[in-house]
């Protein structure tokens, strides 16, 4: 099959997947964009994705220079950038839009852990693009992250709140107890 039998067999798979999603935007037949959290989510971030003229051989350009994402720290984009550029390196020669679209769904969390909102009025020194070399070397081993199952995911979201941070208090120490083990022995 050509590149481009396959780009049009992805394109109508697209379509079809992300009809009625209103986070997926076609920008035009080759380049898509797609919007990772819900709308004032402040960790939400937008992914365009360009197909080259022989992508899925070779790998799509990946950018986050949308200004939905001009709150976003430049190294929180290059993170999230080296991670979905791992990620095409594994899916090179298959149709992998949806999968990179739903690999950053997957690990939003993980990708915006480090994320502190900065001023919107930020350089374009800000603007980040990332185009693989044809020719990658795969000959160097990755360190696995640890995954966590989903019910230590659960479990970690049961004892945070909605911003992912710790209840007031979690780690105080029980304060009447410790002031009876260390009150005053005046009292006699």
């Amino acid at each position: 099959m050509s590149a481009n039998e396959d780009q049009e067999m992805e394109l109508e798979a697209l379509r079809s997947i992300y009809e009625g999603d209103e986070s997926f935007r076609e920008l035009s037949p080759v380049s898509f964009q797609y919007r990772i959290g819900e709308n004032g989510d402040p960790k939400a971030f937008l992914i365009e994705i360009s197909w080259t003229e022989t992508y899925p051989q070779t790998p799509p350009i990946i950018s986050m220079n949308a200004f939905f994402n001009n709150t976003i720290s430049s190294a929180v984009k290059q993170s999230i950038l080296a991670k979905l550029q791992e990620a095409v390196e594994l899916n090179l020669g298959t149709a992998m839009t949806y999968t990179l679209f739903e690999y950053a769904k997957d690990n939003k969390e993980q990708f915006m852990e480090n994320h502190h909102p900065v001023n919107s009025a930020t350089s374009i020194s800000n603007i980040i693009s990332v185009e693989t070399p044809s020719i990658a070397p795969s000959s160097k081993k990755k360190d696995k992250k640890e995954q966590l199952s989903k019910a230590q995911k659960r479990k970690l979201a049961d004892k945070t709140d909605h911003k992912g941070e710790l209840p007031r208090g979690w780690n105080w120490v029980d304060v009447v107890k410790h002031l009876s083990k260390t009150g005053s022995k005046d009292d006699d």
